[in-house]
């Protein structure tokens, strides 16, 4: 009986997991709603107060969306106050809910992400593994790995979804001769 080998293994592949970029700290949307008058405006006095009082220490750690559910006008420097609150507490702040806060740290890391170790190899973006993934970063992965890789997959090495293959080096054409067209006989000169 035949040894098994692990082919996968043996293989020029490369996994990219884009849920290493998420630290796992939880994810808190923020809504100032409650610090509006009434639920539909912003008075200064009162909400500097109500902001003030908060008690801002129980989002240590955790990453922030600030947003605002009611359908009222919030002047953009109420967003701006609270971010000051949250700074060196929160692990990250952003405007907006959940899936945009997500959207733009998987944005940030993958800005910052040196593409080079993928140059030339075959890339299997791992996915169905987290769900705090969105499909953004998928997208934008991809994009940026076409830069660099030679093939690029989808799922897991042992089972996945072909997604692109970087095209074979165009061959440089020879000028062809052209077709039905022949010189036409010339005399040689005669030796007199």
């Amino acid at each position: 009986m035949e040894p098994i080998t692990n082919r996968v293994a043996q293989g020029n592949i490369e996994v990219y997991d884009l849920s290493r970029h998420w630290d796992g700290e939880p994810v808190t949307e923020f809504d100032i709603e409650p610090f509006l008058y009434e639920g539909l405006m912003l008075r200064e006095k009162e909400f500097r107060q109500a902001v003030k009082a908060h008690d801002w220490t129980a989002y240590d750690g955790h990453h922030v969306a600030i947003f605002c559910s009611a359908d009222a006008i919030v002047p953009t420097w109420a967003y701006m106050f609270i971010a000051t609150k949250l700074r060196g507490i929160a692990a990250s702040v952003t405007f907006g809910q959940q899936q945009d806060l997500l959207r733009e740290h998987f944005a940030r890391a993958l800005a910052a992400e040196d593409w080079s170790a993928y140059q030339d190899k075959n890339v299997v973006v791992k996915g169905c593994g987290s769900k705090v993934v969105p499909v953004s970063a998928y997208v934008d992965a991809v994009q940026r790995l076409q830069e660099v890789a030679a093939k690029l997959m989808f799922g897991e090495p042992c089972s996945s979804v072909p997604l692109w293959r970087k095209p074979a080096p165009k061959k440089q054409a020879t000028p062809a001769k052209p077709a039905g067209v022949k010189k036409p006989d010339l005399p040689t000169p005669s030796a007199s």
